[in-house]
Protein backbone atom coordinates (compact mmCIF):
# COMPACT_ATOMS: atom_id res chain seq x y z
CA UNK A 1 0.00 0.00 0.00
CA UNK A 2 1.57 3.50 -0.76
CA UNK A 3 1.03 6.66 1.16
CA UNK A 4 -1.93 8.79 -0.04
CA UNK A 5 0.72 12.29 1.08
CA UNK A 6 3.28 11.17 -0.58
CA UNK A 7 3.32 7.74 -2.39
CA UNK A 8 6.10 6.28 0.08
CA UNK A 9 5.33 2.82 1.56
CA UNK A 10 2.08 2.51 4.28
CA UNK A 11 3.20 -0.15 6.78
CA UNK A 12 1.26 -1.42 9.84
CA UNK A 13 2.21 0.08 13.49
CA UNK A 14 0.60 0.45 16.80
CA UNK A 15 0.12 4.52 17.29
CA UNK A 16 -0.51 6.72 19.99
CA UNK A 17 -4.14 9.00 19.17
CA UNK A 18 -4.63 11.67 21.08
CA UNK A 19 -7.58 14.46 21.12
CA UNK A 20 -8.58 17.34 23.37
CA UNK A 21 -12.34 17.84 23.74
CA UNK A 22 -13.73 20.82 26.01
CA UNK A 23 -10.95 21.08 28.09
CA UNK A 24 -10.22 16.93 28.48
CA UNK A 25 -6.76 15.74 27.39
CA UNK A 26 -7.85 12.53 25.55
CA UNK A 27 -5.08 9.91 25.42
CA UNK A 28 -5.25 5.78 23.42
CA UNK A 29 -2.75 4.22 23.51
CA UNK A 30 -1.45 1.26 20.99
CA UNK A 31 -4.08 1.95 18.50
CA UNK A 32 -3.91 -0.29 15.38
CA UNK A 33 -3.07 2.08 12.54
CA UNK A 34 -1.16 2.44 8.70
CA UNK A 35 1.48 4.47 8.63
CA UNK A 36 3.45 5.87 5.93
CA UNK A 37 7.70 4.93 6.79
CA UNK A 38 8.71 8.15 4.85
CA UNK A 39 6.56 11.21 6.41
CA UNK A 40 4.34 9.48 8.91
CA UNK A 41 1.12 10.17 7.81
CA UNK A 42 -1.03 7.90 9.99
CA UNK A 43 -4.78 6.18 8.88
CA UNK A 44 -6.89 4.21 10.44
CA UNK A 45 -9.60 1.04 9.31
CA UNK A 46 -13.51 1.80 9.74
CA UNK A 47 -13.58 -0.22 12.45
CA UNK A 48 -10.65 1.36 14.67
CA UNK A 49 -12.05 4.71 13.68
CA UNK A 50 -15.34 3.64 15.06
CA UNK A 51 -13.83 1.84 18.11
CA UNK A 52 -12.06 5.65 18.48
CA UNK A 53 -14.81 7.40 18.67
CA UNK A 54 -16.96 5.13 21.07
CA UNK A 55 -14.12 5.71 23.54
CA UNK A 56 -13.85 9.66 23.33
CA UNK A 57 -17.38 9.77 23.89
CA UNK A 58 -17.68 7.88 26.67
CA UNK A 59 -14.68 9.65 28.49
CA UNK A 60 -15.55 13.40 27.33
CA UNK A 61 -18.04 13.23 29.71
CA UNK A 62 -15.82 12.50 32.56
CA UNK A 63 -14.52 14.89 35.27
CA UNK A 64 -11.24 15.17 34.53
CA UNK A 65 -8.61 16.90 32.94
CA UNK A 66 -6.45 13.70 30.75
CA UNK A 67 -7.11 10.48 30.51
CA UNK A 68 -5.26 7.81 29.34
CA UNK A 69 -6.81 4.96 27.59
CA UNK A 70 -5.04 1.28 25.92
CA UNK A 71 -7.01 0.49 22.87
CA UNK A 72 -7.07 -3.14 23.70
CA UNK A 73 -9.05 -2.26 27.17
CA UNK A 74 -12.91 -2.75 27.54
CA UNK A 75 -14.37 0.49 28.12
CA UNK A 76 -17.34 0.69 29.59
Amino acid sequence: MRCFMCKGVVVDKAVTFMVEIDGTIIIVKNVPARVCAQCGEQSYADEVAHRLESIVNSIKGAITEIAVINYSDEVA
